[in-house]
């Protein structure tokens, strides 16, 4: 599992259970609330009716008088309300009244008058001067529920002489709790949902930060220029990317220097042997015609040197090198011409033909004197390889991104064992009656090629002679 899906996962587990949690909880609270909300109204509305029915109480006019009137009007009553949504069509609020010894005297239903309550917690309280209320369980509408009674005292002289009992079904209340836990769900799935939203965000974004910092490993680990990533949003994978950034500095300039010196000191061997060997020949007392022949080599051998040591600076400069400094629309065929009329001379000498075709509209971004440089290095070789009268067809094409220059020459094909290295610094393969070279210079133009985004590859045609190809991003 990856690291962003472990993350979500986490995530959602935490956000889930603490959510049902929450909603579960406060789901709990919503029903004991309600009926705490219904009990409080309940008291209000018992000792209002106890003040009401006190005089017709007294007067023993409670049954067929006023009260019993008014409150079968008041069950008779349709409110047809609406509240908050639930339809109320019918009061479900019972009355029953009893005297000071407990034996019900008045009941709004009728089902209870003549019965003694004085044991039933409501009237047992009240009659004692205490708050009496109690939660009873009775059919209702064909369901079982419970049902809460709150009481008030009757008083007379100050004496308690009766109690008014108020009762109301919980069921009643039950579509307001339903509307209130489907209310209460929607809303906890939404903030679920939110949560889980957010989660995947973050996730997301963290995940992108880890892997563009693993890219930034694999990039230097294959030896690629790679920039160090920024990551400005967080401030932890902006420390570690600087710290391998550095990391990566260090490791590369001591294994750099290692591999150079090794490369280096391997190269200079040859001509340096070479120099010395004919510096002691011309010591001894030599034949002009020899004396002038030592010294040429000393010179050759020391021009070699030469370029040796310039194209190492320039290749080390150019690893060094991590983004382009000045990138441009750089047109092919310009650079193509001006790389051609630099080798003019050479060409001219072995009437080597040169085809090229070139789009009109073929150009790449980046650094123009680097390109024809890159350019230069591949069509020198190919100029070196290719036999007197030869040919070399240049060719630019493209696809969806790159434009790409073929140059091929008709010149010997390359030995199998060596293609693999022609791209090592200080590799260099030349056949007979070829000067030798650098071995420098298309370790220079892997290099100018990677800083562009782009590839070269050297390889044997299978038509005969070899084949370059430089890819560079198009404009």
């Amino acid at each position: 599992m990856r690291f962003s899906q472990r993350i979500f996962v986490g995530y959602f587990l935490i956000v889930a259970l603490l959510g049902w949690y929450v909603v579960d909880l406060i789901r709990d609270e919503i029903k004991p609330a309600m009926r705490q909300s219904a009990e409080e109204i309940m008291i209000d509305t018992a000792n209002l009716l106890a003040e009401l029915v006190q005089p017709a109480f007294r007067d023993g006019k409670l049954a067929h008088g006023e009260v019993e009137q008014a409150i079968a009007r008041y069950v008779a009553r349709s409110p047809n309300a609406r509240i908050w949504g639930v339809a109320k069509g019918a009061v479900d609020m019972r009355v029953y009244i009893t005297d000071a010894h407990g034996i019900v005297r008045f009941d709004s239903t009728g089902s209870a008058v003549g019965q003694d309550y004085s044991q039933w917690r409501d009237v047992y309280l009240t009659l004692r001067g205490q708050y009496g209320a109690r939660t009873s369980s009775i059919e209702y509408t064909k369901e079982t529920t419970t049902v809460m009674y709150v009481a008030a005292p009757i008083v007379e002289a100050g004496r308690i002489v009766g109690v008014l009992t108020v009762a109301k079904p919980n069921q009643a209340m039950q579509p307001y709790i339903e509307r209130a836990h489907g209310k209460l769900l929607r809303a906890g799935l939404l903030l679920v949902v939110l949560g889980l939203a957010f989660g995947a965000v973050f996730s997301w974004w963290l995940s992108r930060g880890i892997g563009r910092l693993t890219d930034f490993a694999h990039a230097v680990s294959a030896g690629q220029p790679a920039a160090v990533p920024a990551l400005p949003g967080n401030r932890e994978l902006a420390v570690l990317a600087q710290a391998l950034g550095e990391m990566r500095e260090r490791l590369e300039g001591k294994a750099y220097v290692e591999e150079y010196v090794h490369g280096l000191t391997h190269e200079l061997k040859s001509p340096l042997a070479g120099i010395r060997g004919a510096a002691e020949l011309l010591d001894d007392a030599l034949p002009d015609a020899d004396r002038q022949r030592f010294a040429g080599h000393i010179r050759r051998e020391t021009e070699r040197l030469q370029a040796i040591v310039d194209t190492l600076l320039e290749l080390a400069r150019l690893e060094a090198r991590r983004t382009l400094a000045h990138a441009e629309p750089a047109p092919l065929y310009a650079a193509l011409d001006t790389v051609l009329a630099a080798l003019a001379p050479q060409l001219d000498s072995k009437r080597v033909a040169v085809e090229l075709t070139v789009p009109d509209d073929a150009a790449v971004r980046g650094e123009r004197f680097l390109i024809e440089q890159a350019l230069r290095n591949l069509l020198q070789n190919a100029a070196d390889f290719t036999p007197e009268q030869g040919v070399i067809a240049i060719t630019v094409t493209r696809d969806d991104t790159h434009w790409s220059i073929r140059i091929h020459n008709n010149g010997p094909a390359i030995p199998d064992y060596a293609l693999p290295r022609l791209f090592e610094r200080f590799y260099s393969e030349r056949p007979a009656g070829v000067a030798k070279g650098t071995g420098l210079g298309l370790a220079l133009t892997r290099t100018i090629a990677e800083l562009h985004g782009g590839t070269v590859d050297v390889v044997n045609a299978a038509t005969g002679g070899v084949c370059a190809e430089l890819r560079l991003p198009a404009c």
